[in-house]
């Protein structure tokens, strides 16, 4: 009875690894930026064994981090892999440097994350593994930075995504009603003015970098849209001017509010959310894999 246990418990164990989502690591070259940057896939465990092809879900990481943030820094280590698991969905997680707010940078030639992203991306992938080539296939979604890269990406290319997230979302480069100790903000500052340019004499391009003001476009985008923030996060306000204007030029969307701050707690909490929601979009596009 004894050894019929242990045999059993090994075979449980082969079983689980068996059918796990797997975890790559891949280079994807920027033409546009004249570099190679990583990204991490992450395949869901049908796909070894399944030729249909999958949606995809992006996952942008944040100001001063990586690629691989979600993959390394989640309380749950195996989150990512858990979500394409349940969802049948695959992940991909490119880079997004420290601080290039996934814009075409109009001082910096060699921060042009809008283009590689929307464009060299996306491709490399479709061209990699069997996925969903479409907008119907494609949602979009991130924390912070990455929440804003989400939505402007979204915004400025509609024929790429359907859907589009952003946890704690740093909607406004601007930083206007972010509330933060003075030391961290002029940190912060100096980094957008090596993307943007001084706001003193930038104020255009950096309302029109902001994701505030896209209400309107992003309207017209036409796109599921999903967002929230913590009660305590230091970017609320952003996100709740957002949303005001998202519900007075009518634009259908999820926001929600619950307690936390701008932590990985938080974030690791917020991502389920997003998945479950973007699995329904796929369904209704007919882009789910059962």
């Amino acid at each position: 009875m004894r050894k019929s246990l242990v045999y059993l418990t090994i075979l449980l164990f082969l079983t689980i690894k068996t059918f796990a989502a797997t975890v790559d690591t891949i280079a994807i070259r920027s033409n546009v930026m004249n570099k190679t940057y990583k990204a991490v896939i992450v395949l869901p465990a049908s796909y070894a064994s399944n030729t249909t092809t999958y949606p995809v879900l992006y996952l942008l990481h944040g100001g001063y981090g990586h690629f691989d943030d979600w993959i390394r820094k989640t309380p749950e280590k195996t989150l990512i892999q858990r979500l394409a698991d349940q969802y049948n969905m695959i992940v991909v997680m490119p880079e997004g440097e420290v601080f290039s707010y996934y814009l075409n940078s109009p001082v910096n030639k060699e921060s042009q994350f809008e283009t590689y992203i929307s464009k060299e991306v996306v491709e490399k992938i479709d061209n990699t593994y069997h996925t969903i080539k479409d907008r119907k296939g494609r949602a979009i979604t991130g924390l912070s930075m990455g929440g804003y890269g989400a939505l402007c990406l979204s915004a400025r290319h509609p024929d790429l995504f359907c859907a589009a997230g952003s946890m704690s979302g740093a909607l406004n480069p601007d930083m206007q009603a972010w509330k933060m100790a003075p030391d961290m903000e002029k940190g912060i500052r100096k980094e957008f003015e090596k993307i943007l340019g001084p706001l003193e004499t930038n104020r255009q391009a950096y309302a029109d970098a902001s994701v505030i003001n896209m209400a309107d476009k992003i309207k017209a985008a036409n796109i599921k849209l999903i967002f929230d923030d913590g009660t305590e996060d230091f970017l609320i306000e952003a996100n709740r001017e957002l949303h005001r204007r998202l519900v007075f030029n009518s634009t259908p969307h999820d926001y929600s509010e619950r307690p936390g701050s701008h932590t990985w707690d938080y974030w690791q909490n917020s991502l389920p959310f997003h998945a479950l929601f973007f699995s329904k979009v796929f369904k209704e596009n007919g882009s789910y894999v059962n």
